[in-house]
């Protein structure tokens, strides 16, 4: 999943990036309102962290331009000032969650997987598909109670297909989504992953969980019955 951080303190900053790729999450970070902006306008991210106290654009006024730009991204407001009335204006402009300074690291971990839980189909920290079980917040995936070892980015790919699974995924999507980098039409990275993650989860015998859709991308199906 790929996270945008809008936070002018480097070392908070730092401290959110490193946690969060810790927990095999994508993450870039703007360090004013005005890049934040830009960046959330211009990517397609998962979520967004976003801190009230910005140069350039405040965490609220970029907060109100995205919603009346259409950018429905789930928005996870971070601040010093935490009273009920910055609670309330954020909220009512939009936000999803609101996380006063200064925090643990575990709670912002856990408000972010529930912000990101609202936005998808998936309401649990167990996301299934078929047999096959991510645990999003051990990092560990399971097919048939069997344990099974993924590298950071095989991690990252798999939550993204699972937490959208029958929807047909474009190569370009997948690659916004897992990756820091704009698709490029010539690279076969998604494929090369594509078939690690297969060579790990799929079971001989069984219909294949990851379908291929010739000419578009992928599919993460439903059931793997067959």
């Amino acid at each position: 999943m790929r996270i945008l951080v809008v936070e002018d303190e480097r070392k908070v900053a730092s401290f959110i990036k490193h946690g969060l790729e810790e927990e095999r999450y994508i993450v870039e970070v703007a360090s004013d309102g005005v890049s934040g902006f830009e960046m959330a306008m211009n990517n397609h991210f998962d979520a967004i962290l976003l801190d009230v106290m910005l140069p350039g654009k405040d965490g609220f006024t970029l907060l109100k331009d995205l919603r009346d730009a259409g950018v429905t991204t789930p928005v996870l407001m971070l601040t010093a000032r935490g009273t009920t009335e910055d609670r309330v204006t954020g909220l009512d402009l939009g936000a999803d969650d609101y996380l006063p300074k200064p925090f643990s690291f575990d709670e912002l971990a856990a408000r972010l997987r529930s912000i990101l839980r609202r936005s998808t189909p998936e309401k649990s920290t167990k996301i299934r598909c078929g047999d096959l079980k991510l645990d999003t917040v051990s990092h560990l995936a399971y097919r048939n109670d069997k344990e099974i070892e993924l590298t950071t980015k095989e991690y990252a790919l798999l939550e993204y297909l699972m937490r959208n699974k029958n929807r047909i995924l474009s190569r370009s999507t997948i690659t916004q989504h897992v990756w820091k980098h704009n698709f490029d039409p010539e690279s076969n990275i998604i494929d090369v992953y594509i078939k690690r993650l297969r060579s790990k989860i799929e079971v001989e015998g069984k219909k294949p969980l990851i379908q291929s859709i010739r000419g578009v991308g992928y599919r993460m199906r439903e059931t793997s019955s067959g």
